[in-house]
Order: structure tokens, then sequence, then C-alpha cells
């Protein structure tokens, strides 16, 4: 049995971080999940299979418990192509020079899994890249290193120079976990929050 009711399917710092935010008390288990796009699947449909299949691998370790898990995903989506974590320097560099003077829409795949329910959500974020120079990239690249970042972008640190605009409905979405959607799914699962 875990320690807490609530447990964050991720061992992602950013997501820790944003739901500790909510000052919620909760723990983080990695969860078993193939992440490989099934074939011809779109972006959304898939940060939508894999936040609930996150979700879904770490409940199963508590059958008849009642924690609460969340999981969650993200992908970029630039004119169809999913772009995911680039890894490296070099996948990063090319994928920051397709997004050069793009729109792209991001993708975060939200679900709340509680005794086997699930309340799932994909919460969209349009980002416009500025056009961006070898150097422009290169630097970008240096200062934030967003190598575990879906399409090389990491919004809430040197990110924002790189744009023209952000639009959401929810600004913690970008970073990898969208707390508007999440408090109101919490507390229909049972989780107070302040």
């Amino acid at each position: 049995m875990p320690d807490h009711q609530l447990i964050l399917a991720s061992t992602s710092p950013f997501r820790k971080e944003l739901l500790g935010r909510l000052n919620i008390p909760f723990e983080q288990i990695a969860p078993d999940c193939e992440e490989t796009p099934a074939v011809g699947e779109a972006a959304l449909d898939l940060v939508g299979r894999l936040a609930r299949e996150k979700a879904l691998s770490v409940q199963g370790n508590f059958p008849g418990s009642s924690v609460v898990v969340i999981g969650s995903d993200q992908v970029a989506d630039l004119n169809g192509t999913i772009l995911g974590k680039p890894h490296t320097h070099e996948a990063a560099i090319d994928q920051l020079q397709a997004l050069a003077g793009n729109t792209v829409m991001f993708y975060t795949g939200l679900c709340v899994v509680r005794n086997q329910q699930c309340l799932q959500t994909v919460v969209t974020t349009e980002v416009r890249f500025r056009t961006l120079s070898a150097e422009q990239i290169e630097r970008y690249l240096q200062a934030d290193q967003p190598y575990g970042c879906a399409a090389s972008f990491k919004s809430e640190c040197m990110g924002s120079a790189i744009v023209e605009y952000m639009r959401s409905d929810d600004p913690t979405a970008l970073v990898g976990l969208p707390l508007i959607q999440l408090a109101g799914f919490l507390s229909e699962a049972g989780i107070a929050v302040p």
C-alpha cells in the first residue's frame, strides 16, 4: 500500500514540481507503458492513450485500493508529424529547425484514475515559433538543454525567447501537467484541493 492516497505516474521532475503546487501529499511511481505511437495514430489520440495507460499501469499495482493515480503525457504536432523528446543535441537542432517560423500544437494528455474509473482530457497549446538562426538555436539549446522535452521546447525557461506567442486555457499544460483541469478531476475523485 502506498504512503499517500495520491500517486503521480511519472518520474518527471517538471510534473513533480507542478503537482507540488497544489500542496497535496503524493508519491511518484514510474509507469510501465510502451510509448511508441501506433501506426497511423494521431498526436491527439496518442497523448490520450498514453496518459490513460500510464495511470492504469500504476493503479494496477494496488488492486482493490482507492488510491488516485494521475497519468500525463505530451507530444507536439507539426502539420501532422508527431515530435516527441529529442534525447540528443543533434535531434534537438533538427526539431528546432523544423519548428522555426511555424505554428505547432502541443497536446498534453491527462488521466485521473480511481477504482478503474478514468477522468480524462487533452489540453491543447498553440505555439508560434520565431524564425530562428543556427546561432539562436545553439544558444537556446546550451541554455535550456531541453533534450527530455517534447519538440525540444521548454516554455518555463529560455523557451519564451524563441516564440512569438503561446495560446492555451491552462499555462501549466505546456510544462507537462494541466493543473486547472487536474484540480477539478481530483475533486471529482474525492481528493480535497485547497
